[in-house]
């Protein structure tokens, strides 16, 4: 015991001497926490849209006063030339076409249908899709309101009518963004943190030297990895904390599960976390290498967490690797403790897999390590 806290001093000695290390650890996770959230949204404004109108009437000028009023979309360009509404989206002026065709007004009130031309640019998928439903509601409604005009017994209908439906969003009343985005945010980085510096530590000392030192000690190969995890371990639960405060107060998300049980599972995944680092750095010669590796890494554990795109919406094959991934659940059991007040017992397969992560992860960083040069 006194040779481990011996090496968690040397180990803390180390970190507190190097200040970028101290600013990844304290700074890095406000800064991102603050900035991210605001500039991730998943609300699409300012669509730019070219009108082509051929018809002209009261009830296209009403359709482009409905569109424009919506507060989603910006008209670019209205005219009646429809090559020179594709040139603006050639030449990103406009990300979307609307053509309202001839006789447009006359086939609604006579024929009472009508077709619209939508032509988005699909370069950015995310934008055109939501730009699209955007635009498919405000038809529906544009639609449902000349309906009304045009025989008032629909609305009349619709009154007397037995069903009403009235949508209601658990666990995020508001359907508010931020509100599932920042704790998987949190996960995210802490996530970097314990990957990063981590992977970065055994190779630090092979580069400068030291390890030569501690290969000819009497120290136990146990003893020397436990004495790189547990620093790194304190850090980075003093660096959640940091986020937790700022997700808390300058987010005001309310913490609707037990805070012990958050704490908790946090400690284990940074354990699974800080020994898949150790891992990298036990079989990395230089610093560049392991920052690559655990680049790779993360990057696709990332991405396909959950954090941006629901698991349930990937392949079958994408799903398996989600599944073998830490990251997944540590995203998600965040997300539930601290939105849905989910307990232990619901958290059962989450825990079970990151504890069986990080014993192999750990038990492997042990045994591959050797005292040789």
């Amino acid at each position: 015991m006194r040779t481990l806290l011996i090496l968690i001093r040397k180990e803390f000695l180390q970190i507190f001497r190097n200040k970028a290390i101290l600013a990844i650890i304290f700074v890095m996770p406000v800064v991102q926490l603050l900035v991210l959230p605001l500039a991730a949204s998943y609300e699409i404004k300012d669509v730019k849209v070219a009108i082509v109108d051929h018809d002209k009437s009261t009830y296209s000028r009403e359709l482009i006063r409905k569109v424009t009023g919506s507060g989603y979309f910006k008209i670019t360009d209205y005219g009646e030339n429809y090559a020179k509404a594709y040139s603006d989206v050639e030449t990103e002026k406009a990300d979307l076409i609307i053509e309202i065709p001839n006789n447009f007004e006359k086939n609604l009130v006579k024929e009472n249908q009508e077709k619209v031309l939508l032509a988005i640019n699909a370069i950015n998928g995310t934008k055109a899709g939501l730009s699209g439903s955007y635009l498919a509601q405000i038809l529906q409604d544009f639609n449902q309101q000349i309906q009304v005009k045009m025989t008032p017994q629909v609305e009349t209908a619709k009154k007397t009518s037995g069903l009403e439906i009235i949508p209601k969003f658990w666990f995020n009343e508001h359907y508010n963004y931020r509100l599932s985005l920042v704790p998987g945010i949190l996960a995210f980085l802490v996530t970097l943190i314990g990957g990063y510096l981590t992977a970065l530590n055994i190779v630090e000392e092979k580069e400068i030297g030291t390890i030569e030192q501690i290969n000819v000690s009497p120290i136990k190969k146990s003893h020397f990895i436990l004495g790189k995890l547990i620093p790194f371990w304190l850090l980075a639960m003093l660096a959640f904390t940091i986020g937790l405060f700022v997700t808390i107060f300058i987010y005001n998300i309310e913490m609707q599960g037990n805070l012990l049980l958050l704490y908790f599972f946090v400690a284990v995944y940074m354990i699974a976390l800080l020994g898949m680092g150790l891992l990298v750095s036990v079989y990395s010669e230089t610093q560049q290498q392991s920052m690559f590796v655990v680049f790779f890494f993360m990057m696709i554990f990332i991405l396909m967490s959950g954090l941006f795109t629901p698991i349930e919406s990937m392949t079958d094959w994408a799903k398996w690797i989600a599944y073998a991934n830490p990251v997944t659940y540590g995203v998600d059991a965040i997300r539930l403790i601290m939105l849905k007040n989910s307990g232990f017992n619901d958290l059962l397969l989450h825990f079970g897999v990151i504890t069986l992560m990080g014993a192999i992860f750990i038990v492997w960083s042990v045994l591959r390590y050797r005292k040789t040069s």
